[in-house]
């Protein structure tokens, strides 16, 4: 059972891959911090203070500051492409597929936003080696969708000109989700999921059909 501690911004951050308990409490510090400060204007020394640590205690469990983010970074890519292949591969046709793919990727951009900010928008900071690995897996959880799509396009339930622009743009509307969701607003991450599979579904021509109750009929 994964073990969940919960972050200043109130989110519940499974982290249960990540021991012994020290090496978990700073992940979630540096999670807070790079989500706050950026990762540029982190430091070690302030990760080690959000985990009541010293420094010494930090490079015990992680060699570099750039070490953390990449585990962060793959941890949560993993978790992206868990999410969209789920969907992907489950039961139904494609306009079921790809809402339920939307619905749950924007979910866990909503629910786990501080988390999702570092892993999505801080790629750039990575060295080269690392970064080469998350693209690695960016390009997977592209190739789930763009495969929903492409295959609603040939069954026809689909109306898609291009399927790669088509898919970047589906993937960045739920990405973009982190940036502005606030816990305290108006709609809950579910809210949120449902108003954008409906918007994606509009997108790529089958919101009609999905409104009407047409979709696996």
């Amino acid at each position: 059972m994964s073990t969940a501690e919960e972050t200043a911004g109130g989110e519940v951050q499974p982290w249960g891959e990540v021991t012994p308990d020290a090496a978990r409490r700073l992940l979630i510090a540096a999670v807070e911090a790079f989500a706050e400060r950026g990762y540029h204007a982190t430091t070690t020394r302030d990760i080690a203070g959000r985990a009541g640590m010293s420094p010494a205690a930090l490079y015990i469990h992680y060699k570099t500051k750039e070490e953390l983010l990449h585990r962060i970074s793959r941890i949560g890519h993993e978790k992206a492409v868990e999410i969209l292949r789920t969907a992907a591969q489950r039961e139904g046709a494609p306009t079921e597929r790809l809402a339920d793919a939307v619905s749950s990727f924007v979910r866990w951009h909503a629910g786990q936003r501080t988390t999702a900010r570092v892993v999505q928008y801080e790629l750039d900071s990575l060295g080269p080696e690392a970064r080469a690995e998350i693209l690695g897996l960016r390009r997977q959880a592209d190739a789930e969708v763009r495969g929903i799509i492409e295959e609603g396009v040939a069954t026809g339930e689909f109306e898609v000109l291009d399927v790669h622009g088509t898919t970047l743009a589906v993937l960045s509307l739920c990405i973009d989700v982190a940036r502005w969701f606030n816990v305290g607003g108006p709609c809950t991450p579910d809210e949120v999921g449902a108003l954008y599979a409906d918007l994606v579904l509009r997108m790529v021509g089958a919101g009609k059909r999905w409104r009407s109750g047409g979709a696996g009929a």
